[in-house]
């Protein structure tokens, strides 16, 4: 049977006092002066003011009830999440400052801390793509044809074998334009130009490289893919997987000098640190530039007519190349390409919408059971605090834990509700608690985080306590959520009963990925044993989580997730998920489609309303987000797009007195546009590109559409075609 609900009094102070002055006639008939002024109706009105404040406590006593059981189970709030940016330093001085880690950067009021400490060199890049370019022909200018026959001239004799690939610079910008697809790049390498900064030579720059106190320095190039995930791209497991824990290889390699044959070599250099994963994802490259002054120049040709073929950095124009301090080459030794890259530069530093806290003292042990310390800052960040109880040894460290589930009596474990900024110690049997006198402090911990930190780019522009250095981010700030509310974490209740934070049933991981903090998931959907490799649905072990976000203003009719966004699914689902299980977080794959309505209005009914209205209803009913699709989650995956259901949801719009005809084409890449019944596969869903509707015969679905054109060892040969 249902459970009961308490009835609860809400009247006002109004009703409960109508309700007393009404009641006079039936318990006091001689009472007939109502008015305000009678000693009695003040009384009555006292009574009404008091009884209306009881009221509101006693309604208060259900919401009180819910969150001491939300305090019983031990369930914080979840956290507010800090927004990360990638940034670039700049200077116009040689002495190439230092911008140490948590230092402070500020947008308006927004403060972030530097966390990869960033030397700012008096350099600045230029990425360049050998990009594939087709062999001047007859129709192409003289000059065009004149210069690739000399350049093939001036190259020594091509090995039996080889030909010569003909390629375009393609330059990565600052952020405004389009990404480069190094996939075009006839030799699969991302070329990077250091070019001397403001108005210094690239003499004195690279004096001052080799001549610093702290030599050999440190490049930190920042490296941003393209966010969009490419259609038909590789997915790779989440990053628990063991086979790509740490991202393919990268070489990286600076410009040396030429051999005995005039040809070019390369130095590797070392790479200290890389947040990349292998030039996958956004981050920071830590490289250590050699400290001799040898290494650090361009190759002086003999003839001005190899810049740029076989293994030569690619040509730039004059003014560029006479700003060149070196070069430097990336590369996948195994052959594989890069991919599209919206950016690239120097002197780039990852940073977090945080502040360190200093160091504070919580109190002292009282040797009770279940103690609780607060912090002076919240919210805090997960992982970062520090903290230490001084014991007859002195000051000892303790370690955070997510429960006391596991704890013995003597583990010095503590719990952390970063929300609340409160510290909690165990009862002595299932962890230590601190003993009467024992003081308690927080060494270091981080704080901060919230959807303010998501600002736009160029937003970072004051850097605070470093003179002589100005900064900006090329990209928007992303992933800051606001922290969880009550509301929110009393309809979490039940999940986190049924799943204890660990992802094991199809549901789990759906309403886990749902959950990700700062990633604005609108959708998410579990396909057990579908391996997206293959798009085999019977792989054993194998989980894949396709998720949408709640909005794609780029593809509003087909919105798709970010890197970022797939890459903070990935990690929110791989601390949970089971050691067995190969987890996969992909984009839905869209199969397009095409409608076309031809029908009839009822008497006094605008025909383009109602074609308005009817082509709106397809679209909702066609949408792969909530609150539309056929039952209010979104189109199901891999549901055909059968025409009579379609026929039914556009009845059911005012005004339409019949449906002359209603056609369904879907496109296939071989075959172009199929008429009838749109079957999909286990991961796919419509995308509605065109939609047709008018009075009297339906048209032919998909026939104002154009199809989309097909896409499909070398010695590289620029080419150079002027632009006006």
């Amino acid at each position: 049977m249902p459970l009961p609900r308490p009835i609860l009094d809400n009247r006002s102070y109004p009703q409960i006092r109508d309700e007393l002055i009404g009641r006079i006639k039936v318990y006091a008939p001689e009472w007939t002066d109502h008015n305000p002024s009678d000693p009695g109706i003040a009384l009555l009105e006292l009574f009404a003011f008091l009884g209306e404040n009881l009221l509101y406590r006693f309604n208060q006593i259900p919401e009180t009830a819910r969150l001491e059981f939300l305090q019983l189970l031990q369930i914080p709030l979840r956290p507010a999440q800090p927004a990360r940016a990638i940034v670039v330093v700049t200077t116009d001085t040689l002495a190439a400052p230092l911008v140490p880690d948590d230092s402070e950067l500020r947008a308006g009021a927004v403060a972030f801390t530097v966390a990869t400490e960033v030397r700012a060199l008096p350099l600045e890049a230029r990425a360049v793509a050998k990009a594939k370019s087709d062999p001047p022909g007859p129709q192409d200018d003289a000059e065009v044809v004149e210069f690739y026959r000399r350049t093939l001239d001036a190259m020594p004799a091509l090995a039996p074998g080889t030909t010569p690939a003909c390629y375009q610079n393609a330059v990565v910008s600052d952020g405004s334009g389009p990404p480069v697809d190094f996939a075009t790049a006839v030799d699969s390498t991302l070329w990077l130009a250091c070019l001397a900064a403001g108005k210094a030579t690239p003499d004195a720059v690279r004096t001052a490289l080799v001549s610093h106190s702290e030599a050999p320095l440190v490049a930190n190039i920042g490296f941003i893919p393209d966010p969009e995930v490419p259609i038909g791209a590789a997915v790779d497991p989440c990053p628990g997987t063991a086979t790509s824990s740490g991202g393919p290889a990268v070489e990286w390699q600076i410009a040396s000098k030429l051999d005995a044959d005039r040809q070019p070599t390369y130095r590797s250099l070392r790479v200290l640190a890389d947040t990349t994963r292998g030039l996958t994802q956004a981050g920071v490259v830590r490289l250590a530039l050699p400290k001799d002054l040898d290494q650090l120049g361009t190759f002086a040709l003999d003839d001005p007519d190899l810049a740029g073929t076989g293994q030569f950095p690619p040509a730039l124009d004059d003014e560029t190349a006479a700003r060149v301090v070196l070069w430097l080459r990336a590369f996948r030794p195994d052959g594989t390409e890069l991919g599209k890259v919206a950016f690239i530069g120097l002197n780039a530093a990852e940073v977090v919408q945080q502040r360190p806290a200093r160091a504070e003292y919580l109190g002292t042990g009282t040797g009770q059971p279940r103690q609780r310390a607060a912090l002076v800052h919240k919210p805090v960040l997960s992982g970062s605090l520090t903290l230490e109880v001084e014991e007859d040894g002195g000051w000892r460290p303790w370690q955070e834990v997510d429960g006391f589930h596991h704890s013995v009596e003597g583990d010095r474990h503590y719990t952390l509700d970063a929300e609340a900024g409160e510290v909690r110690f165990g009862d002595g049997i299932h962890g230590l608690t601190p003993q009467i006198g024992q003081r308690i402090r927080a060494r270091v911990y981080r704080y901060g985080g919230g959807i303010d930190g998501n600002v736009a780019a160029g937003a970072l522009s004051r850097l605070v306590g470093v003179p002589g250095v100005k900064v900006r981010n090329p990209f928007p700030a992303s992933g800051g959520a606001a922290g969880e509310s009550i509301a929110e974490a009393l309809e979490r209740i039940p999940g986190e009963l049924r799943r204890r934070d660990r992802a094991v049933t199809a549901g789990d991981f759906a309403e886990l990925a749902r959950m990700t903090p700062g990633a604005d998931i609108g959708r998410a959907e579990c396909l057990p044993r579908f391996y997206p490799k293959t798009r085999r649905s019977e792989t054993p072990g194998v989980v894949s989580v396709v998720v949408w976000p709640r909005e794609d203003r780029k593809h509003p009719n087909a919105p798709t997730p970010d890197r970022a966004t797939l890459r903070a699914v990935c990690a929110h689902l791989d601390r949970r998920r089971l050691v067995t299980t190969e987890l996969y977080v992909i984009p839905p794959t869209y199969r397009r489609i095409a409608v076309a309505v031809g029908l009839q209005v009822q008497p006094g009914h605008g025909i383009e309303t109602v074609r308005r209205w009817v082509e709106l209803a397809l679209r909702q009913y066609l949408a792969p987000l909530p609150p539309y699709g056929p039952g209010g989650q979104g189109w199901p995956l891999g549901r055909r797009v059968h025409g009579p259901e379609l026929e039914a949801a556009a009845l059911q719009v005012e005004g339409v007195e019949y449906l002359e005809s209603l056609a369904v084409a879907g496109w296939d890449d071989t075959k172009g546009w199929s008429p009838g019944t749109v079957k999909l596969a286990l991961d796919e869903v419509p995308e509605l590109v065109e939609i047709t509707v008018v009075q009297g015969p339906a048209r032919e679905p998909g026939a104002t559409l154009e199809p989309a054109a097909p896409t499909g060892p070398i010695v590289p040969v620029p080419i150079v075609r002027e632009e006006c």
